[in-house]
């Protein structure tokens, strides 16, 4: 006891261990290296299962990703902690004990996650108004049992202070996803299957990497059992250890599982508002003219009405009733209906996967705020643990301000560079109004992580609930709208996460002594974020004027395109000279300090050469 009452006067003193980032790198590197095997996967992924694949690959993801949260948000937590307290006192029969009830519990749940998925796809697909994502839904359903084992065991190596099983697990479950996903989803689109089916395919390298992964951390545990000696503890009762193990698990999967279930329920609302505008209205179809061909649609529709009695009103209730009653017209258009829903939405999934970039980034700063400022705080140093804050949201705010601003000028040429399958002049538009987001929901996640670190553990979760009940409300009134449609999705984005950050932000200028002063904070990285935008909109509009050619059509019209290369060229020139410009003006403005820098690995010697006071 005497040595572990000295580690944290030993940790303080130590001035390498004490950085920013230091005490969290192991885990920010894994995080980091896991993200990128991910951009990797899904970039190549949509551009070989295309628009109405990316729509099936997203909705049976989301269903994953819910019943997932439910099966291990918490439990792991709970594992850990207990097999922690239980190591610390030299209980090893307890911490057996433990872990086999863990695994039970595990095991319980994610037999019957798999069994809702398996059995229940066609359902589950119907909820999310995409019936051709239920081949991807049962593709992942075996994934479910393996992940709640992998969380038992990760929670055990966790509970042990081994991080490394861990990482190395998720590395490869990644690896797996990226070779067989990718590998699969090919040879279905070659072999001439559907794109549902070929998201399927890449959907069950996911399920493979959860069973390489899981056999990892099976030997992991065999090896490091047989080191293990004989003990004389008597553990809890197995009733004492479930109720501990649920009273930590429970409130942490009920908080986790607020964001994916809101995901689902958002996901299903905009895309079946989207089947109702462009069934009960047409004049939204002028929206998507330039991209979308209707004839398939007009046709459907026609048949349908002459099977009506004259003067029906054409409403998707009306349409839902004919289906029931198996009328085939009704069933006929219901199918090219959500055809023309998935080829939308597709489109909409695609920009959110180049979104979530800049939040997976942040992966590292939020996972090393918590431990920072704890720390600060254990020693009874307020300023210093306001100190931390203060920079922490100072380094997040100067990469959230760019990285948004960049999405929001280049949504277009970005798109087209990246996902030339999808439809730019749809998806671009999508993606700068989702770049706007990025300010928002970056800064909210650091907010939320410095909010837990002070011990306000469910406040963050609450906040993100009312946000997101703003997100579904929003979207399910705009995206209907003739005049707006899809382009409304991102909307609920920009209102729910500007909200969460506010919210959070008033709480922290009230919980929080010696907070920073918010207006400084946020002023320089966003000046110097929108002369670096205006810079990146002035090269790309330069050069892809000098890189367009000229042709004339069969009507004797001139018609001006990029090329795929014209494009690729002023994008990427765009970017360079941005970086550039938003380098030179945050050193210039000061908009970071030697005292910011100086909680990063090496930031004294950065400071020196950036000449900072």
């Amino acid at each position: 006891m005497a040595q572990h009452s000295h580690a944290p006067r030993r940790v303080a003193r130590s001035g390498k261990q004490n950085t920013f980032f230091g005490g969290a790198a192991i885990l920010a590197v894994g995080i980091m290296v896991v993200k990128l095997i991910g951009m990797f996967y899904k970039i190549p992924l949509i551009n070989i299962i295309g628009e109405q694949g990316s729509a099936d690959f997203g909705n049976a993801y989301n269903i994953y990703a819910v019943l997932l949260t439910v099966s291990t948000a918490g439990l792991p937590v709970a594992v850990s902690k207990l097999v922690s307290e239980a190591n610390a006192t030299g209980r090893q029969n307890q911490v057996r004990r433990v872990f086999r009830l863990s695994l039970a519990l595990f095991l319980t749940l994610g037999v019957l996650s798999f069994l809702i998925m398996s059995f229940g796809s066609a359902q589950l697909a119907g909820l999310m108004n995409d019936d051709q994502a239920a081949p991807g839904i049962r593709a992942l359903a075996p994934a479910v049992i393996c992940v709640g084992c992998l969380s038992a065991f990760r929670g055990y190596a966790q509970g042990h202070g081994n991080m490394a099983p861990t990482a190395v697990s998720q590395i490869i479950e990644a690896l797996c996803k990226l070779v067989v996903g990718l590998g699969l989803a090919y040879w279905l689109v070659k072999a001439g299957a559907d794109q549902s089916h070929a998201a399927a395919g890449a959907i069950t390298g996911v399920t493979v990497g959860t069973i390489v992964a899981l056999a990892y951390m099976l030997l992991n545990y065999l090896l490091g059992r047989s080191r293990e000696g004989l003990a004389q503890d008597t553990p809890d009762s197995n009733g004492t250890i479930v109720k501990n193990l649920l009273m930590i698990a429970v409130p942490i999967t009920i908080s986790s599982s607020m964001v994916g279930i809101v995901t689902v329920i958002d996901s299903s609302l905009v895309q079946g508002q989207l089947q109702r505008a462009l069934l009960e209205n047409r004049d939204c179809w002028a929206l998507y003219q330039d991209f979308m061909s209707f004839d398939k649609l007009d046709s459907a529709l026609k048949a349908w009405q002459a099977t009506l009695p004259e003067g029906s009103s054409i409403t998707m209730s009306l349409l839902s009733d004919q289906l029931d009653q198996g009328v085939q017209t009704a069933a006929t258009l219901h199918d090219v209906l959500e055809e023309a829903s998935r080829t939308l939405y597709g489109n909409y999934n695609g920009a959110l996967n180049i979104y979530n970039l800049p939040t997976s980034l942040m992966a590292a700063i939020t996972a090393a705020v918590i431990p920072a400022v704890s720390g600060t705080l254990a020693r009874r140093d307020r300023k210093g643990a306001s100190r931390v804050a203060g920079s922490a949201l100072r380094i997040s705010a100067l990469l959230a301000f760019p990285m948004g601003v960049g999405l929001y000028v280049l949504g277009e040429p970005i798109m087209a560079l990246i996902f030339p399958s999808l439809t730019a002049q749809l998806a671009g538009p999508l993606l700068s109004t989702l770049g706007l987001a990025t300010v928002f929901v970056c800064m909210m996640l650091v907010c939320n992580s410095i909010l837990q670190a002070y011990g306000f553990v469910n406040l963050p979760v609450i906040v993100m609930l009312a946000g997101g009940v703003v997100k579904i409300v929003l979207n399910y009134n705009v995206v209907v709208l003739p005049q707006v449609g899809i382009y409304g999705a991102p909307l609920g984005n920009i209102c729910c996460f500007a909200l969460c950050l506010i919210l959070d932000l008033i709480v922290m200028s009230r919980v929080i002594p010696g907070r920073p002063k918010y207006i400084p904070l946020f002023a320089k990285p966003a000046a110097a974020a929108a002369v670096m935008g205006l810079g990146a909109w002035a090269v790309h509009g330069l050069l892809a004027k000098l890189l367009t050619s000229s042709a004339v059509n069969e009507a004797g019209e001139t018609v001006y395109t990029l090329s795929k290369m014209g494009n690729a060229v002023s994008t990427l020139a765009a970017i360079l000279v941005a970086v550039v410009i938003y380098g030179v003006l945050v050193i210039v403005l000061r908009a970071i300090t030697k005292e910011d820098l100086s909680l990063m690995p090496k930031g004294e010697k950065i400071a020196q050469i950036l000449h900072l006071s």
